[in-house]
């Protein structure tokens, strides 16, 4: 695996100033220039050593259970009249593609001499996967999360704490992965000599987004050689994936960003309606901003306050998206879709019974958009399966109709 692909002439991935065509950048207070710039200098060249590469293959294959399977699913497959494909992340360790970021950034964090990490989440799946590698490395973990959020992802918190992290909530603003972020570099600029926060998405001041999208690259790296295998063709028609910030889906369309044939489906979350005023569709109703370090697309009000975002789902309750895909939606190279709430559910509901596979509500949405793609039967779709639902039963079980 190639994690530190040169891939700088690709209009689709960060330049040498750190931005992906007019966004991405490095917006951050003087106090977190050293953290930033030591990350800045330094990431690459410790990415691209054979010792620290081959540490984090052997970590995907042996902890992660890595490469997932490319599952045909027959019975979608049918009812849509078309090939499609799902990656299925949710068999990794801890039930989401967010690992594969976390082993490389605390291997990284480790190299760095970092002896304490911080890290945000929403739905609760990066807070895991975050102190899941802090017990395997021996580090303190803190993990900040929305009250909210920690309430309707109850099981999550459970697992972060008996993997001995502390979990604090954020109590400000809409109290979900907005704020929890805001408290996370908050704390950072705090203690910024021993600690590095393991930012679980394609957001955040450069190098972050290209950071972890090397790590999560792994994603459309496997789909390449397990579609040629099974197909005799390393490139399909479709890539779908789930967007809040964005990670699965820059690991899903990573390896294909360059390939004009193949065609990048991004899915937001509309939540009540786009226009409902609860919605989390930044491609829709946001407009360029600085949000937590980064110059992205992002929903705000005439004067720059921030618009709360709203969807069923935590891990894509957030009002900005990442630099990455906002150059993607800016230049065309992605389509942008978005489902509501109700449409997440509904494809939740075919999936687990079309297929037996229970999954995130976040990997409902990219789901829920099959019905809106061209297919046919020669058509092959790869939906980035980016999560299991065990977090989501409750949600689940109070819509079951």
């Amino acid at each position: 695996m190639d994690i530190a692909i040169n891939t700088s002439q690709s209009p689709y991935q960060v330049d040498e100033k750190g931005y992906y065509g007019q966004f991405g950048g490095a917006y951050i207070p003087e106090m977190l220039y050293p953290n930033v710039e030591e990350l800045r200098e330094q990431y690459l060249q410790i990415m691209k050593d054979p010792a620290f590469q081959a540490e984090f293959e052997q970590l995907l294959k042996d902890y992660v259970g890595r490469p997932s399977p490319l599952y045909f699913a027959t019975n979608l497959s049918r009812k849509y009249g078309a090939k499609i494909y799902l990656k299925r992340e949710d068999l990794n360790h801890t039930g989401a593609h967010k690992i594969n970021n976390t082993i490389g950034q605390i291997l990284l964090a480790k190299r760095l001499g970092k002896k304490r990490i911080i890290a945000e989440t929403g739905a609760g799946q990066h807070g895991v996967a975050t102190a899941t590698v802090c017990a395997l490395m021996g580090l303190e973990c803190l993990v900040y999360m929305g009250s909210i959020d920690i309430q309707r992802q109850a099981p999550n918190v459970a697992r972060m704490k008996m993997l001995g992290a502390t979990v604090i909530p954020a109590t400000s603003g809409s109290r979900t992965l907005k704020d929890a972020t805001n408290e996370a570099i908050r704390d950072w600029i705090n203690n910024p000599v021993d600690t590095h926060y393991i930012i679980g998405s394609v957001v955040g001041p450069h190098p972050y987004p290209d950071m972890v999208a090397r790590f999560q690259s792994v994603i459309s790296e496997e789909i390449r050689a397990q579609l040629e295998e099974k197909t005799g063709k390393p490139t399909p028609d479709y890539v779908v994936a789930c967007v809040g910030g964005g990670s699965n889906a820059a690991g899903a369309f990573f390896h294909f960003l360059d390939e004009k044939d193949v065609e990048l489906v991004a899915v937001e979350a509309a939540g009540q309606g786009v226009h409902s005023g609860y919605s989390a569709a930044t491609s829709q109703l946001g407009r360029p901003g600085v949000i937590h370090a980064s110059k992205t697309l992002l929903m705000q009000t005439e004067d720059g306050q921030i618009v709360e975002p709203h969807s069923i789902s935590a891990g894509l309750d957030y009002p900005g998206v990442g630099p990455m895909h906002a150059n993607l939606y800016d230049s065309g190279r992605a389509i942008f879709l978005n489902a509501t709430d109700e449409e997440a559910l509904e494809a939740a509901y075919e999936l687990t019974r079309l297929e037996g596979i229970i999954p995130a509500l976040e990997s409902a949405h990219a789901l829920a958009k099959l019905k809106d793609l061209v297919l046919n039967a020669d058509t092959t779709v790869v939906v980035c399966l980016s999560g299991r639902g065990d977090k989501d039963l409750e949600t689940y079980i109070k819509h079951l109709k």
